[in-house]
């Protein structure tokens, strides 16, 4: 198992490399540059601006000093943000977004695997016609219009949840809720799918015809084996989450990572943009590497190699 963490390791660094080249070519190839929008300033300031954070050198020059600043952990200043190194802002801000994911995908496993083992094993009935429902409706219905319908009738019409920021826990309960229906709502036609094929099995209707109880083969045999695709979602989707998600943090006012991303965008500061887009992609990739070394406690007959 060690020869294999390495080698993915290896190729996750490799990723990130690869995700990194890519986005600061990209990046630079848009005409224009941070400083161009700021009408207030003069040609000559921004001249001068460019030269302090090295924007005037040739690009291949500027692609190596960056790489070789973040191979030494070091993301730069922030263009915009005028005192503030990249990697304070994302110090500051990603706490708050990863305890906002934690719950949501908390929440979103606690209704989505139960949900779905239900259905499967009440396959053509009204419980699973309301959980495919229930399902669809997640899935189809944007986060912004849940924070908004959220926001309305528990927030502004009963006055029951506070409205902004994360202040105590109630106040998670709105914002979580609406970062957990969607993956929820995913991981219940995942389940419900997944169990289906696996109480399909040979194994299953040995166990069946030995006169175990469905009850017992449906969440000591089938749930282990049924779980794994589940798994596989939960950990790119944890990450995703955990950089925040620009729509809820901004309805509900949260500080937390995902205005940062967007706004960095939107305002060309282009350390911020790397910056964010790097410990992204990080992030994914762990999830990803940890995920397959699950697989490994979840169903020992995987091999990994």
């Amino acid at each position: 198992m060690a020869k294999y963490v390495v080698k993915r390791i290896a190729m996750g660094l490799l990723s990130l490399f690869v995700v990194a080249t890519l986005t600061f070519f990209m990046m630079n190839l848009v005409p224009g540059g941070p400083f161009v929008a700021e009408k207030s300033i003069s040609a000559a300031a921004q001249a001068a601006l460019n030269a302090k954070f090295g924007l005037d050198k040739p690009l291949m020059v500027r692609y190596a000093n960056y790489m070789t600043s973040v191979l030494q952990g070091d993301f730069g200043w922030s263009l915009k943000q005028r005192g503030r190194t990249v990697g304070d802002i994302i110090a500051s801000k990603f706490p708050v977004s990863a305890r906002l994911a934690g719950v949501a995908v908390l929440a979103a496993l606690c209704v989505g695997i139960p949900l779905g083992c239900i259905a499967a094993y009440n396959r053509g009935k009204w419980a699973d016609s309301f959980i495919i429902v229930f399902a669809t409706c997640g899935i189809a219905i944007p986060s912004f219009i849940t924070s908004v319908l959220l926001l309305y009738y528990f927030g502004s019409h009963l006055g029951v949840l506070p409205t902004i920021g994360l202040n105590d826990w109630q106040s998670y309960i709105m914002p979580a809720t609406a970062l957990a229906l969607y993956p929820a709502a995913y991981i219940t036609r995942l389940m419900r799918s997944s169990l289906l094929d696996v109480m399909g099995q040979d194994y299953m209707r040995t166990a069946r015809a030995k006169g175990v109880s469905s009850f017992k083969t449906l969440f000591k045999h089938a749930l282990r084996n049924a779980i794994l695709p589940v798994v596989t979602y939960v950990g790119p989707m944890l990450a995703a989450l955990m950089t925040g998600s620009f729509v809820v943090e901004k309805i509900f006012t949260i500080p937390g990572l995902g205005g940062e991303f967007v706004s960095s965008i939107t305002n060309r500061d282009y350390t911020m943009i790397m910056g964010t887009t790097i410990f992204l992609a990080a992030l994914v990739i762990l999830a990803t590497v940890v995920v397959d070394i699950l697989y490994k406690f979840i169903d020992p007959r995987i091999k990994l190699k």
